[in-house]
């Protein structure tokens, strides 16, 4: 399972696929599991893999869209200026590199514009610059430099740019988009596993699109599916690096998969998250239970739906997602595998039913 892992997540952290453009991650999703089950999607692009006997129809989703940016404009002397799709820090994106997918199918590497401190005043250099004051460099000597013989038009997604990689020689990985390939990842091998095994549920495995930028395709990716519960695999962030509190950690890379009962767009399922807590103590699976302050996932969509839907959200911790180098501990994405499978497999349909049994 490791090594599938591990090709499994170069493959969809190097994809190029924003929200709104997430056509490289589906297709990975399709190839991978188009002998698990039927594959369809709904009208906004988000993919269903369905398996297994009647029964109560448990989701396993994960959002396929990263953070990234979109081509706003391109001046005269042929620089890009951007707006961002997704949450960023600024901080982040000085002299990093960028690649633009052009309508005709080409990506054109470039990389966000910086002025050497040899330019810049004492005061200047400790501001923050917003993004409508960033550009891109693609090595075009015009605007139509830029549109012809790079083929850039406005409406352009633009991804960040980095390579899957091995970092401290044991078990942890770099690269960027882990929120959220981790979880679509996860949602593939899971069903991989499942498609291969009894389970007493209808299963359907789900990648949405446009989680970024609202939840959006959460909404539809519901109606769709007509769930009785539903899992969603993501990849929130870590919070045991410099200037947090390791003592009050909730999301520490090594500590197993994460378990989150609470964020500001979504309170799990109580029963249903109590059954992933004794769920990974019955199967000796490393977990760790989160309430969060802030952020949200695809759960505050998909628990509104329809006539509401139990969720409960499972994440692998990652450090320093929503720019262009994040890091997981593998074992952590393994145990969250591991979850997904073991509470896909007690999810028949007196305990579904009892998720929701309130009279």
């Amino acid at each position: 399972m490791r090594d599938k892992a591990l090709s499994l997540l170069q493959e969809l952290t190097e994809a190029h696929a924003v929200s709104g453009h997430e056509d490289e991650v589906r297709a990975i999703f399709v190839d991978e599991l188009q002998e698990t089950g039927d594959l369809t999607t709904d009208r906004n692009g988000s993919v269903f893999c369905e398996t297994g006997p009647d029964g109560p129809r448990v989701l396993v989703a994960g959002h396929m869209d990263e953070v990234g940016f979109m081509v706003q404009h391109i001046t005269p002397d042929g620089f890009i200026q951007f707006v961002a799709i997704g949450g960023w820090w600024e901080h982040n994106l000085l002299a990093q590199r960028v690649e633009i997918l052009t309508r005709g199918g080409d990506k054109r590497l470039g990389v966000v514009c910086s002025k050497p401190p040899h330019f810049l005043p004492e005061a200047q250099r400790r501001q923050v610059m917003s993004i409508d004051q960033l550009f891109i460099d693609v090595g075009a000597a015009s605007a139509e430099d830029a549109a012809g013989r790079l083929g850039i038009s406005l409406g352009d997604p633009i991804a960040p740019v980095s390579s899957f990689t091995a970092i401290g020689g044991k078990d942890l990985y770099m690269a960027k988009a882990f929120d959220n390939r981790v979880g679509m990842a996860g949602t593939i091998q899971a069903g991989l596993v499942l498609g291969k095994s009894a389970h007493p549920n209808r299963l359907i495995l789900c990648g949405t699109v446009q989680e970024e930028v609202g939840l959006r395709g959460a909404r539809t990716a519901a109606v769709r599916a007509r769930p009785d519960v539903a899992i969603v695999l993501e990849g929130p962030p870590a919070d045991d690096s410099p200037g947090f509190n390791r003592s009050e950690s909730q999301g520490r890379l090594g500590g197993g998969v994460q378990i989150r009962m609470f964020d500001p767009t979504a309170i799990a399922n109580p029963r249903l998250a109590r059954l992933a807590i004794d769920t990974a103590r019955a199967e000796g699976i490393p977990h760790q239970v989160t309430v969060r302050r802030s952020g949200g996932t695809d759960a505050g969509s998909f628990h509104l739906a329809n006539d509401g839907i139990p969720s409960v959200v499972l994440g692998t911790p990652a450090r320093y997602i929503h720019c262009h180098n994040a890091i997981i501990d593998i074992n952590d994405y393994l145990a969250m595998i591991s979850l997904t499978v073991a509470l896909v497999r007690r999810l028949d349909r007196e305990t579904t039913a009892g998720l929701t049994a309130y009279l």
